[in-house]
C-alpha cells in the first residue's frame, strides 16, 4: 500500500511538472513575472516599450521661484524630472545641479518638457532664496521650476510619496540628507524607468554619476516620442 501511495504521488508531480512549469518558464522569458510592489511605489510593474511603468507620481502643489503656484498638473502631458534638493548643500547637490543643467540643455528645445526640483530645507529656501539659486547657476528656463513650502508636506511628499529618503541630520553635512537621485515621470503622470542588467526596474536615475544621467536622457527622448 505504501508502495501504491508513492506511486500515486509521483504520478500527480509528474503531471503538474508537465502542465505548469513549461507555462512559469515561458512566463520568466516573456517577462511577466516581476517583483510586486518595489519601495511601495505600486503594485503592478508593466513593462512598456522599452521602459517600465512603476506606478503613478504622487500629486503635489508648492511654490516655485517666482510665487507661482505649480502642481503636478501643470506636468500633464509633458515628461518632466523630479528631484530634491536643498540650495545650501556643501556635498552632493551642487552635482546633481550640473548634471540637470546637462539635461536641461539636452531638451531646451521641447516644449513639452520640464524639470521639479523641490529643496528639503523650505526655512531657509523661500521662493526669493530659490531665484536667486537659479540666476547664480545660470538658468534662465521657463520649464525648471525650483519648488518650495511647508516642510512637513516636503517630507511626505519624498519619503512616502517617491520613497526617496530625505531626513535632517545634524551630523550630515549641512544638516540634511538625502539621495542623489532623479525620477522621471511621462506625459501621463507615471513614474518610469529603464532595467539594470538583471532585469529588474531601477526605479530612479543616478544624478551623480554620468552613467545615469546618459541613461535617463536616453529615456527621455522615448518618453517624448509617446
Amino acid at each position: 500500500m505504501k508502495n501504491k501511495s508513492y506511486i500515486g504521488i509521483s504520478f500527480i508531480i509528474l503531471i503538474f511538472g508537465i502542465i505548469f512549469i513549461p507555462k512559469i518558464i515561458n512566463r520568466i522569458k516573456n517577462g511577466s513575472v516581476v517583483q510586486n510592489d518595489r519601495m511601495s511605489l505600486s503594485n503592478e510593474i508593466v513593462k512598456e516599450d522599452a521602459l517600465v511603468t512603476i506606478g503613478p507620481a504622487p500629486k503635489f502643489e508648492l511654490t516655485d521661484q517666482n510665487m507661482a503656484k505649480i502642481s503636478n498638473k501643470d506636468y500633464a502631458g509633458k515628461v518632466y524630472v523630479m528631484e530634491f534638493f536643498f540650495s545650501t548643500c556643501p556635498s552632493i547637490c551642487p552635482i546633481m545641479n550640473k548634471n540637470m543643467i546637462e539635461i536641461e540643455k539636452a531638451f531646451s528645445a521641447e516644449k513639452n518638457f520640464g524639470i521639479a526640483s523641490v529643496t528639503i530645507n523650505p526655512d531657509n529656501d523661500t521662493p526669493e532664496v530659490l531665484k536667486a539659486h537659479a540666476a547664480k547657476l545660470g538658468i534662465t528656463a521657463q520649464n525648471w521650476h525650483f519648488l518650495t513650502g511647508d516642510k512637513d508636506y516636503i517630507f511626505n511628499l519624498a519619503n512616502k510619496g517617491f520613497n526617496l529618503y530625505v531626513g535632517e541630520n545634524n551630523k550630515a553635512l549641512g544638516n540634511f540628507e538625502h539621495s542623489g537621485l532623479f525620477a522621471l515621470i511621462d506625459k501621463n503622470g507615471n513614474i518610469r524607468c529603464r532595467k539594470d542588467k538583471q532585469g529588474n526596474p531601477i526605479l530612479y536615475y543616478d544624478g551623480l554619476e554620468q552613467p545615469g544621467v546618459t541613461a535617463i536622457k536616453e529615456d527621455i527622448k522615448l518618453l517624448l516620442k509617446e
